[in-house]
């Protein structure tokens, strides 16, 4: 049986190229341990991998082009397994996120608030800065979107701030959950985790935030996956982000080998 990592291109990893590479070539190697093959699970970018696209049974893929996931479909229509799925891929795309999540009533932010709004590009996940902004009232967010349709990007999602504790959730299939708070260790991509302060730490059901995550992760379609809640003072919890593999740098030795044992799963 052959197999193959794909790393997503650059673009998709916003200062954190080195974390999502990581996290895949650990995972090639735990697989590789777990199930004792004799050679190293070969590693290749997405875009080259398109150019020349090598054959395999089962691709381990952080890829986000188009191009590349729709070749990736075909490999998944003629029996390869692909991890994570090519059209799950796709979901995650905020547009399609956000409606899935509305129509099955997956806890999130309101569309209306009093604190304040983001905008966030919704045909793809965020390649800059630019493509999440805080907006501090309904004119300033008029005013971001007209500057994200100068920059071409007219497809938006629009949500209410929702005051609280920020939690980074990561998790692989039904069996791996872990969260953390990031004002507790400074990690930040953007720098935008601070607009929610110091986490007070409320008291909420972890248990019922895994159930949700891992029931919007079925119905995306999606078995490798990270994101963002807001917990407000009252215990309730709100997703407002969702993403296919993120980086699990905050747990990434775990992650690793939940990752290596689902595909195994997955194989048989």
């Amino acid at each position: 049986m052959r197999y193959l990592a794909i790393r997503r291109d650059d673009r998709f990893s916003p200062n954190a190229v080195e974390n999502d590479r990581a996290i895949l070539r650990r995972a090639s190697e735990r697989l590789r341990e777990l199930l004792g093959l004799a050679d190293d699970i070969e590693m290749v970018d997405e875009r080259q991998w398109v150019e020349r696209p090598m054959e395999a049974d089962v691709y381990l893929s952080m890829a986000r082009e188009e191009t590349t996931l729709g070749l990736l479909r075909d490999k998944e229509s003629g029996g390869s397994l692909v991890v994570n799925g090519a059209q799950g891929v796709l979901r995650c795309r905020r547009t399609v996120l956000d409606q899935l999540m509305r129509l099955h009533h997956v806890p999130m932010p309101p569309l209306v608030g009093s604190h304040g709004y983001w905008l966030k590009r919704g045909d793809a996940a965020a390649q800059s800065k630019a493509d999440v902004v805080f907006c501090e009232d309904l004119a300033a967010l008029d005013a971001a979107k007209e500057a994200f349709r100068k920059r071409g990007v007219t497809d938006m999602v629009v949500s209410a701030h929702v005051p609280g504790d920020l939690v980074k959730f990561y998790g692989v299939g039904t069996a791996f959950f872990q969260f953390f708070y990031p004002s507790d260790d400074g990690i930040s991509k953007f720098g935008d985790e601070k607009r929610n302060g110091v986490a007070h730490h409320y008291a909420f059901e972890a248990e019922r935030l895994h159930q949700e995550v891992v029931r919007l992760s079925q119905l995306v379609g999606v078995e490798v996956f990270g994101g963002d809640a807001i917990i407000d003072e009252h215990g309730r919890f709100y997703i407002i982000d969702f993403n296919d593999w993120p980086s699990f740098s905050r747990c990434r030795e775990e992650a690793a080998m939940a990752i290596a044992q689902c595909v195994a799963k997955a194989r048989r």
